[in-house]
């Protein structure tokens, strides 16, 4: 099966296609499935592939600076 560059890919899958510049950090990001392979300076992607929206992490309890700041303080002192 041979593969598509992304401006291909991108108008057989999208209505509107994103732009050169969203497809491209797309394949550098991992957020299309399989992975398009590089060659020179243009991505090939495989016909079947499918953009995949980034995992969300779950935030830390206490995400702040400052809370995470004193954690770590609190956590040192109980090691020493």
């Amino acid at each position: 099966m041979s593969k598509l560059t992304l401006a291909e890919w991108a108008e057989e899958h999208f209505r509107t296609p994103p732009s050169p510049n969203t497809l491209r950090k797309w394949a550098r990001e991992g957020r299309i499935k399989p992975a398009p392979i590089k060659h020179g300076r243009c991505y090939y992607v495989e016909p079947s592939a499918r953009y995949c929206e980034p995992e969300k992490r779950d935030p830390i309890a206490g995400g702040s600076l400052t809370d995470r700041v004193l954690a770590g303080r609190k956590a040192a002192m109980e090691i020493s």
